[in-house]
């Protein structure tokens, strides 16, 4: 058992000498919403948290008609930009979409979340990255390291070897090598025979227990020992997101917030397709913030709730 929980994290973590990668690139975006409550015009402020409001109910052309009016108060406005392509990739409308998302991979090569939306844009239309390659900054060794992530969380574990082969020898390369060949190799669970002649499917992992029980413990409102026994759930199974969520709902809970939120923000690493889960992170992490008045941050990851789910 590792003496220190964010010591674990940091080991078990793709990258072992650097900040997981959702709060680093996550945090880049948050920071950069957080000058328009000091620099920009109360026209800019309302129109753009208006659009993160119409988007999150689906109302896609009123979002991006809010956002293009953003664009047009401050025409260099990288976070503008991203907003518009996932606005344009939720309405459908993917060339516009790709546009803008290429726009502001072209401004921050580095951003690990504009490239995951222009890959996203891209499977849209069934194309690849090298449809882009010679309109973006590909020889930028952070964005091919970031391509490789996101091939590696879609599963997409030949593509990412792919661009992996390509990189430097880095602690990066050789621990994201590490994970896919684990996950390439992992053996399929067997199902087990009883004595009676039942065939019993024994692939539930071990963890399924230990999350209802903590399940049970949080409809009782027993922050405080899930707390302690969902921390231990994530020191003994780094790898689950759920578990993070409910460490980081009980620090929450507990008034321990800026714990909560480095918690929460670890978790997003490990989410895969689990939307539901995805949006009880981000929600947890919007009353988080909320409780230590940072209402851009709290905003920003509303706006990320996909209704429906």
């Amino acid at each position: 058992m590792r003496s220190c929980f964010f010591i674990g994290i940091s080991v078990l973590s793709l990258l072992i000498s650097r900040p997981s990668y959702a709060q680093e690139e996550e945090l880049q975006v948050e920071e950069s919403s957080e000058v328009f409550l000091e620099e920009y015009t109360d026209e800019f402020q309302e129109n753009f948290f208006e659009a993160l409001k119409q988007k999150g109910i689906q109302n896609y052309d009123r979002a991006i008609n809010l956002l293009l009016e953003c664009k047009r108060l401050d025409a260099n406005s990288v976070v503008i930009d991203h907003e518009l392509a996932k606005a344009y990739l939720l309405d459908k409308k993917y060339i516009s979409a790709q546009q803008f998302a290429i726009e502001a991979l072209i401004t921050e090569p580095k951003n690990y979340w504009y490239l995951d939306t222009l890959v996203s844009i891209l499977e849209k239309q069934s194309n690849a990255i090298d449809a882009v390659k010679a309109t973006i900054p590909f020889n930028e060794v952070k964005l091919q390291e970031n391509l490789a992530l996101i091939y590696y969380k879609k599963r997409k574990y030949q593509e990412a070897l792919k661009i992996l082969k390509g990189i430097s020898n880095s602690d990066f390369k050789e621990q994201l090598t590490l994970k896919i060949n684990d996950s390439l190799n992992k053996p399929l669970e067997q199902p087990t025979v009883k004595s009676s002649g039942f065939v019993i499917v024994d692939n539930e992992p071990t963890t399924k227990g230990l999350e209802m029980s903590i399940k049970n413990q949080l409809k009782l409102e027993q922050y405080r020992i899930v707390e302690k026994t969902a921390k231990d759930a994530v020191e003994a199974y780094p790898l689950q997101p759920y578990f993070y969520y409910a460490y980081g709902l009980a620090l929450h809970k507990n008034n321990k917030n800026s714990q909560a939120i480095e918690v929460l923000e670890t978790s997003l690493d490990y989410l895969f397709d689990d939307i539901s889960l995805a949006n009880k992170v981000y929600k947890t992490l919007a009353d988080a913030y909320t409780k230590m008045n940072n209402f851009s941050k709290a905003n920003l990851y509303l706006s990320k709730i996909k209704p429906g789910f």
